[in-house]
């Protein structure tokens, strides 16, 4: 197992709040860290549907018999056992609830309204540079490791890394898609993510990516917001304090991993990404990734935003 930083930031909230929250991409590595963190705490996961359909069936059986310290992982599949956790943790100071979920805003939603000033959450990106660099070929290049992206499985399972991302599609919209919406083409839905890839670096325009979709900005729109609930993409936001003229206020289209755009975009090897046309685009991409994960992995969201002006783009934090 390769060392996440964000472990030490993780075990020094224990004991100063009574639920511990860790979100992110799937595939990040999120139950690794948790039970590797966590290796005396009874262990469940809500996408088991046995163990979801027996926690569902008798909630305060589970508390009963396990106590009041557990890790529920994909806890955002069964969101109502929030509301009993309130309760527990509410009563009980000793508590320690250790809860993952790789849906964002779903997750989030819940948490607003059960667990508001009683949880601290963490996002597990990708594996960082920082993290990698110790494990990686000393002939391993930067455009490599671009390409090849930071999901934990490639590196500590050697898994080719195109298999890797064919695989990853392939479960992302079979599957996880339709956990956050019910999209009825997929198959649009798909093409959608792979012009996505083509946009990083841009400002979003919902009517340019729905034309070129084929689809009507209502659901260019809606499928954004699944992406980035789904944590495969996010939007860079624009600063504009006191500045009037020249701005452009809309946000910048990102994508968590590199090495997931690289496989949307066809990009079969760091030879190809080298030549590639967007390749700028691509290399900006991995830097911004690369400053957000030092701010997410001490614990902290990263104060991140773009400034431009009529020729020019800056990185602002």
């Amino acid at each position: 197992m390769i060392a996440r930083q964000v472990s030490s930031p993780i075990l020094a909230q224990v004991g100063k709040y009574s639920v511990i929250i860790v979100s992110g991409p799937r595939q990040s590595g999120k139950t690794t860290l948790i039970r590797s963190l966590f290796p005396d705490f009874p262990y469940f996961s809500l996408e088991n549907p046995d163990v979801q359909q027996r926690i569902e069936q008798d909630p305060r059986g589970l508390f009963q018999q396990y106590g009041h310290r557990m890790v529920l992982d994909e806890v955002q599949r069964l969101p109502i056992i929030l509301s009993y956790i309130q309760g527990i943790v509410d009563d009980d100071r000793e508590a320690c609830f250790v809860l993952s979920g790789s849906q964002n805003l779903l997750m989030m939603e819940s948490v607003s309204q059960t667990l508001a000033g009683r949880a601290t959450l963490f996002y597990l990106q990708p594996l960082s540079y920082d993290e990698l660099r110790e494990h990686l070929p000393a002939e391993v290049t930067s455009t490599e490791l671009i390409w090849r992206g930071g999901y934990p499985r490639i590196y500590d399972r050697d898994v080719a890394a195109e298999r890797f991302y064919q695989d990853y599609l392939a479960t992302y919209v079979q599957r996880d898609v339709r956990q956050v919406k019910n999209i009825g083409d997929l198959g649009a839905f798909t093409r959608f993510l792979g012009i996505c890839a083509g946009f990083i670096g841009q400002t979003i325009n919902k009517s340019t990516l729905a034309s070129a979709a084929g689809v009507n900005t209502a659901t260019a729109a809606s499928w954004l917001s699944v992406l980035e609930t789904s944590f495969v993409t996010y939007q860079l936001q624009p600063y504009f304090k006191n500045f009037k003229k020249r701005l452009v206020k809309s946000p910048k289209l990102y994508f968590r991993d590199t090495g997931l755009a690289c496989a949307l975009l066809g990009i079969t090897s760091p030879e190809s990404l080298f030549t590639y046309y967007q390749r700028g685009a691509i290399f900006e991409n991995f830097i911004i990734n690369e400053v957000a994960k030092g701010f997410f992995n001490r614990g902290t969201q990263p104060p991140l935003y773009f400034w431009r002006i009529a020729t020019s783009t800056r990185l602002i934090f």
